[in-house]
């Protein structure tokens, strides 16, 4: 799994900025390969993040462009400066479905080198 982070400092409506993403946003995201997730959090005092869950980076790769597009173009004045971005493979995952001490199958835990 690939995981992308933004961090956005100094948004005047984090809520506001839920409301286009899911309008807009999340239906561009839901018909892209591999995508697995897409999450909105308030962070409080103005900071808002998104975390975006595709299978492989590839699949990531495929979408960015359009989706810093419709960011740029649908949220700017709603944020200053440019967003904190982090991006990377998901090493290691734990799910409540998997008991601890109990083996998962690969598609529940997955491990992969740095």
């Amino acid at each position: 799994m690939y995981v992308i982070t933004r961090r956005f400092n100094s948004l005047s409506s984090v809520a506001e900025a839920a409301r286009r993403a899911e309008a807009g946003l999340a239906p561009m995201l839901l018909t892209a390969n591999g995508f697995k997730g897409y999450h909105i959090i308030d962070a409080g005092g103005g900071v808002g993040l998104s975390v975006t869950m595709f299978e492989t980076r590839e699949d990531a790769d495929r979408v960015k462009d359009r989706a810093l597009a419709w960011i740029k173009q649908n949220l700017s004045d709603l944020y200053q400066g440019e967003p904190e971005v982090t991006a990377g493979e998901v090493i290691y995952s734990a799910r409540p479905e998997t008991p601890i001490g109990q083996e998962a199958s690969s598609a529940q835990t997955e491990a992969r080198p740095h």
